[in-house]
């Protein structure tokens, strides 16, 4: 039986890896679009139904 997936194995030190250079690598990667779709979707995950994000703590920056 022939696999159509190669395996793959990386192995990091923990106390050395940055999986925060990871992280901003990856999304500064994806389109402002597959972003937005993201931030979107964890939003909705933590709202209820029907329930509107409150948003009086932002404010607007006025363009200079």
């Amino acid at each position: 039986m022939d696999r159509k997936i190669a395996m793959v194995k990386r192995q990091i030190d923990m106390k050395t890896a940055d999986q925060a250079d990871d992280d901003l690598r990856y999304w500064l990667g994806k389109t402002p679009q597959e972003r937005i779709a993201a931030v979107t979707f964890l939003v909705n995950q933590r709202l209820k139904p029907s329930e509107r994000m409150d948003k009086t703590f932002f404010t607007q920056r006025k363009m200079k």
